[in-house]
């Protein structure tokens, strides 16, 4: 993680906290870092510094104007006016481990196949806290290639309940 990512996470964070939207603005950036993420096309113009910086604003303005909260659309537009579309996403990251930190959790990145309800997010986030010891903040990747299961990862310690996982395990067995 570079300075200047932490350093913009962590403007982002005290503007969400500043105007009490921290977890809203968190989770709308990191859903629209992984759309750039996953968008080609997407993350192609944001970080075209030969686009100018008002053609890649106005395209962030027209897909955020009617589901973000102003904060966000805010924060987005000054990361993609500022050159730093292409990292969006490590931004997002940051600013909900900062974000978790200020409220004494960890997150756990969680890894499935489909998208989680939020009776499901708050089991997973139940056993992630008893399994490590700490409140857990959950943020869901849908991953297409997990199979099924979940993979759940908190810093460096990782929880493997994908169906790939226990498949090799089972091939191991039977080896």
């Amino acid at each position: 993680m570079s300075e200047r990512t932490e350093g913009y996470a962590s403007a982002v964070v005290a503007i969400a906290q500043a105007e009490d939207v921290l977890d809203r603005v968190t989770e709308e950036l990191s859903a629209v870092g992984r759309a750039a993420a996953e968008n080609e096309e997407l993350r192609r113009v944001l970080t075209d510094l030969t686009v100018p910086a008002s053609r890649r604003i106005g395209i962030i303005e027209d897909l955020l104007a009617a589901q973000a909260s102003p904060v966000t659309l805010n924060v987005v537009t000054m990361l993609v006016g500022a050159g730093r579309g292409g990292e969006i996403d490590a931004i997002a990251d940051e600013a909900l481990t900062l974000a978790a930190a200020t409220r004494g959790e960890a997150v756990a990145e969680v890894r499935s196949a489909v998208a989680l309800t939020d009776s499901q997010i708050a089991r997973v986030a139940e056993a992630l806290t008893r399994a490590s010891g700490r409140n857990v903040t959950v943020h869901v990747v849908v991953d297409h290639e997990i199979i099924g299961g979940l993979s759940a990862q908190i810093g460096d310690t990782v929880f493997d309940g994908s169906v790939r996982t226990r498949l090799d395990k089972m091939k191991e067995r039977l080896s």
